[in-house]
């Protein structure tokens, strides 16, 4: 019985260790060439040129989320990320909810599994750069 306390206490001390843990990748990795996520073709019907907005840097735990939007007309033809952070989930979430917009054209996205913190700061970002442009 008194071994069985401390060791108790230590399986809990070290598995609170282990579920804090967050993998950090190397410093060459990087997100993907931006030719992995297509962009959307230009409308058709008209040359409009296209313009290009900043999104606000949106800070969580994990790091700052700042997004770049590509508008074509009145459509989101690219996102690109000025910020995020260098965790795992992070840098996988990006291209997921880059994507997803593009499809969406908004913020009626879904939050990625793993990254709800830097989907939401992409979100709050990406909603920034929309009301910069204007409708």
């Amino acid at each position: 019985m008194r071994r069985a306390i401390p060791a108790i206490l230590l399986t809990a001390a070290g598995f609170a260790f282990v579920w804090q843990y967050e993998p950090t990748t190397s410093a060459q990795a990087a997100l993907p060439p931006a030719d992995t996520v297509p962009s959307l073709p230009a409308p058709s019907g008209g040359t409009t040129a296209p313009r290009t907005v900043d999104g606000s840097a949106e800070r969580n735990k994990h790091g700052v989320v700042q997004v770049q939007v590509v508008f074509t007309g009145d459509r989101i033809t690219d996102v690109r990320f000025l910020q995020l952070p260098s965790s795992g989930p992070s840098r996988m979430a990006g291209p997921r909810l880059v994507q997803e917009t593009l499809s969406a054209q908004s913020t009626a996205i879904d939050t990625v599994s793993g990254a709800t913190m830097t989907s939401q700061s992409y979100i709050a970002s990406l909603q920034a750069a929309i009301d910069a442009k204007g409708a």
